[in-house]
């Protein structure tokens, strides 16, 4: 069908043209071409251009806020890492200062045992000392009376006077004494 109308078109006799409008029509459409080519452009163009320029306003203003958001999470996060390094510094500080404290409490310990350690030999060496001025007591007296027992029978007789019995066996003991010192150096 469309072949047929096209080939009817194109006869050189024909007086009416369908593919050809009328010079009327081409007025007329040529006029609401114009109209509409004006109000669109006075009327609709500038709106779309409004609208266009907000809408890259928008954007723009987005993409500032966008910018600033991101300058700020950067300085939080410097801020967090500044803060998190000043944490550490000031945990090894502690911790420095725990190790040093606890030094100082074992050196104390230490300290306090050392000299407790002291008090008691001191205390055993004086007890030690006491119990052997003690038993020298003990044995002087014990010897003397046994010397005495045995210069008595040696001599015969009995040793009664004190005094001298006691300085007697003071001399005896003096001399073992002074034996032994000679014999240890």
């Amino acid at each position: 069908m469309h072949s047929a109308l096209v080939a009817y078109a194109a006869e050189p006799g024909a007086e009416y043209n369908p593919l050809i409008p009328a010079w009327y029509d081409i007025i007329w459409s040529a006029v609401c071409f114009v109209v509409i080519l004006v109000v669109f452009w006075k009327i609709a163009l500038p709106k779309m251009q409004d609208l266009l320029d907000k809408r890259g306003a928008a954007i723009e203003g987005n993409i500032a806020k966008a910018d600033e958001a991101q300058r700020k999470a950067e300085a939080a996060l410097e801020e967090y890492t500044a803060q998190l390094a000043s944490a550490r510094k000031e945990a090894g500080e502690i911790r420095d200062a725990a190790r040093e404290d606890g030094k100082k409490i074992v050196a104390e310990a230490k300290d306090n045992a050392t000299s407790e350690a002291a008090r008691v030999t001191a205390a055993a060496h004086s007890q030690i000392e006491a119990e052997r001025q003690s038993a020298l007591v003990s044995l002087r007296s014990e010897v003397g009376t046994l010397a005495l027992d045995l210069a008595g029978g040696v001599i015969g007789e009995t040793l009664s006077d004190d005094a001298k019995a006691k300085s007697v066996v003071d001399r005896f003991l003096a001399d073992i004494e002074a034996d032994a010192g000679k014999a240890s150096n």
